[in-house]
């Protein structure tokens, strides 16, 4: 094989160590174990400058490879590269052969680069995704609140539409403390819950003891922790966002694509699409699009690949959005598949058209052009035609079509 990068290393990570190997002409192959202290770290990167290394590989293993990776990306061609993809390759049994391995690999070429962004992006990417943590911890939360509820015989949740709005919120304070009657309880009740007043007596009429005060309280204590630290990311998040501004605003022309939504996407794909080559490589980093099965001619049904899940979620929320929007593209789509292949897919395949409208976006910086509700009906209206004509002729009826006069 044909040598591209004269003097190369590849890493074999661990938590506690990193084999490394370094092979180059004049100087054969060395391996030498570093730990993965700071110290241990800056010992290897000197050793490396030593050797003249240019580039560097590394398995991606869990989280333990970004330590090293942020103290090496600033003086070496540093590429982070996906296990799976490098162990479908046979003849490597120890952690001294993998690093071999891979500088090998490197060396000639043949090792395809994982996408890591800048390390401004990747601090707005850790804010993303935990805010989406606090989210979920917080919905979990409320979801206890309710459970609680039920125990104590209080069917809250059948009368109003939100346990924690206004109304609702006021009553359980209430409840808690344990002063007013069910009647002065159900007078707290605003706009269009005052006409279920009396729904409201019998809901609040149950077994309310002191260990689901003691419960209620300590998780209305969490919600309002996790409220505050969630304000606290999102202040962080519009401060990282500055820079980005154009792109926040213009990813938020697009249907079902809000300001939360706008700024994970830009934190997981960041702003610059020269990464990808074209709109169906992100589409496939992502997991958005499916597999390739085909044998003899013949196109096999595959499953989406694995991709980037925070991603994949964000875009799929989006998507529920976009389908709930009126006289939009992204609604038609939807409709017209939720009928053939059901929800999820349907659901999938409008993720997939909105990040396809994401990657042409941030590479033209220009907004969202809506093509309308009837634009695939237009696209296939012949074909619509035909189907209800043969369709109607099957049940046994002659179909004669005429044009419409303006």
């Amino acid at each position: 094989m044909e040598i591209i990068i004269d003097r190369a290393c590849g890493l074999d990570v661990h938590k506690e160590t990193a084999v490394g190997c370094v092979i180059g002409d004049g100087i054969g192959k060395e391996i030498r174990t570093f730990g993965t202290m700071t110290e241990d770290l800056l010992q290897l990167a000197e050793w490396l400058k030593g050797k003249g290394v240019t580039h560097v590989a590394m398995e991606s293993t869990g989280v333990y490879w970004r330590p090293i990776y942020n103290v090496l990306e600033s003086d070496f061609e540093v590429m982070l590269v996906n296990a799976r993809h490098v162990k479908h390759v046979p003849g490597r049994k120890t952690d001294v052969s993998d690093c071999e391995w891979l500088c090998k690999l490197l060396r000639c070429g043949l090792l395809k680069e994982s996408f890591v962004p800048e390390a401004d992006m990747r601090e707005l990417r850790d804010l993303s995704r935990y805010r989406k943590k606090l989210v979920h911890a917080q919905a979990a939360e409320k979801n206890r609140v309710q459970k609680v509820l039920e125990d104590a015989g209080i069917k809250l949740s059948s009368v109003v539409s939100d346990t924690f709005g206004v109304s609702a919120s006021a009553i359980v304070e209430e409840l808690m403390k344990g002063e007013l009657t069910v009647e002065e309880m159900s007078a707290l009740a605003r706009g269009r819950l005052k006409a279920k007043r009396e729904q409201l007596k019998k809901a609040l009429v149950g077994h309310f003891k002191e260990h689901h005060k003691f419960m209620l309280t300590a998780s209305l204590k969490h919600i309002r922790e996790i409220e505050k630290i969630v304000a606290d990311i999102d202040a962080r998040i519009d401060q990282k966002m500055k820079p980005y501004q154009a792109e926040y605003e213009l990813l938020q022309t697009i249907p079902g694509v809000k300001e939360v939504a706008a700024a994970s996407i830009i934190a997981e794909i960041g702003t610059d699409m020269s990464r990808f080559p074209d709109e169906e490589h992100l589409s496939s980093w992502a997991g958005m699009s499916p597999g390739l099965n085909e044998s003899a001619g013949k196109k096999k049904a595959c499953k989406v690949t694995h991709g980037n899940k925070a991603l994949k979620v964000v875009l799929v929320e989006c998507a529920w959005a976009a389908s709930k929007t009126k006289d939009t593209y992204l609604k038609g789509k939807y409709n017209s598949l939720v009928g053939r292949r059901g929800k999820k897919k349907a659901l999938l395949a409008v993720g997939h058209k909105i990040l396809i409208a994401c990657y042409h976006i941030l590479k033209k910086k220009e907004a969202y052009r809506e093509l309308g509700a009837s634009y695939l009906d237009k696209r296939k209206a012949e074909k619509i035609v035909r189907s209800h004509v043969k369709r109607l002729s099957s049940l046994g009826y002659e179909v004669t079509l005429k044009a419409k006069t303006a």
